[in-house]
């Protein structure tokens, strides 16, 4: 009698780890060039749009990790991109050095941005280890009193007194006095001058989606499906499972923070009102959009999404009523999203299979 053929979900991956694992670092290489000649050869306006494209795909992809993936309903992400912008602004303005060049500026830029994600965690494992305990509605409300909680600490804080000795800022009217800069905002934040904002923001957001991705396909990754799928279910079978909400939130909130520090190195300038209440939703929108789960139907929404509403700009007051009826719209035609849960090339190989009725399609996976 001959065996069953294998089910494509547990057939051996065709791409040896090493493999996969060289072509990332080519691919992460690639991009100090590409952004060389990006800088030189494309103005600035278009960079400007590449940078916040960037930006969202790393938010978006962190906050799937929670709403998506995990099954969870978060409302303050952008209370933790707020977290890592001025965690890292703050440092960089007041610590850095213009003497700095080089592989030194650039470690320097690295460190805080590090520094932001790492203060976005904290923050993450504060608020979820409360507020985690929750679902649904209530989970939301919490996250929501979250992110209105730290815009409202920004707006009053201007400045923060550090109690022990350091290094005396280049910036500042004391050695411990850090400026946050209050409802009016942060201004002036040094930008690294050797610093290629292509290559540190599309490094960091394939960091992001590699991660999120092997997350999802490893033996924690099921763990959070299955939180997803079923809380009850999975906790009855020994899945810790407040412990791998606060895991998704953690890991979700330090890159947020990282994309923080991105944004707020890039334009110098940061204001409180960037990281309100609809801050969040514009993010909760692509990954509803994309298809709560899906990593590649996430991508896509957050760079239609930052892309379209620039170039409805010619139609001035009517921009942001053309860009909410696209969405309602493709709501109404795609409730689950551009992908829903599955993934670009899963779809590619559904619809080569409507056309080769022999074609060997995967089966369907946790995601779909």
């Amino acid at each position: 009698m001959s065996e069953a053929p294998l089910d494509p979900r547990f057939a051996s991956p065709r791409v040896p780890s090493w493999a996969a694992n060289l072509l990332l670092v080519g691919v992460l290489a690639a991009l100090w060039p590409l952004a060389a000649l990006i800088n030189g050869t494309v103005n600035d306006y278009v960079i400007d749009i590449l940078i916040d494209i960037g930006v969202a795909i790393i938010m978006a992809t962190s906050l799937n990790l929670i709403n998506g993936i995990t099954g969870q309903f978060s409302l303050g992400h952008a209370g933790f991109m707020a977290v890592g912008a001025y965690s890292a602004a703050v440092i960089f303005k007041h610590y850095s050095n213009p003497a700095w060049g080089g592989w030194i500026e650039g470690l320097a830029f690295l460190g805080v941005l590090l520094l932001g994600g790492a203060a976005a965690a904290l923050s993450g494992l504060l608020v979820g280890i409360p507020s985690l305990r929750l679902a649904g509605d209530y989970l939301a409300i919490a996250t929501l009193g979250f992110g209105e909680i730290i815009v409202l600490i920004l707006k009053n804080t201007d400045s923060i007194h550090i109690p022990f000795t350091g290094p005396a800022p280049r910036n500042g009217p004391a050695w411990n006095v850090l400026e946050v800069g209050g409802a009016a905002g942060l201004h002036g934040i040094p930008q690294p001058q050797s610093a290629h904002f292509f290559f540190w923001t599309f490094g960091w957001a394939l960091i992001c989606v590699v991660t999120v991705w092997r997350l999802v396909h490893s033996v924690r990754g099921k763990a959070l499906l299955a939180v997803r799928e079923d809380e009850i279910a999975a906790r009855a079978v020994g899945i810790d499972t407040t412990g791998q909400k606060v895991f998704a939130f953690i890991l979700g909130a330090f890159f947020a923070g990282v994309a923080g520090g991105l944004s707020a190195m890039y334009k110098q300038n940061l204001d409180p009102a960037g990281f309100n209440f609809l801050a969040s939703i514009n993010f909760v929108v692509m990954v509803v959009l994309g298809g709560s789960g899906s990593i590649t139907g996430v991508i896509l929404a957050a760079i239609v999404l930052t892309w379209l509403p620039e170039q409805l700009r010619f139609i001035k007051d009517w921009r942001m009523v053309i860009y909410s009826l696209l969405l309602i719209i493709m709501m109404l035609v795609r409730p689950e999203g551009l992908l829903g849960r599955r993934e670009l090339w899963w779809t590619r190989k559904r619809l080569a299979a409507t056309f080769d009725p022999n074609a060997v399609v995967p089966g369907a996976s946790v995601l779909d």
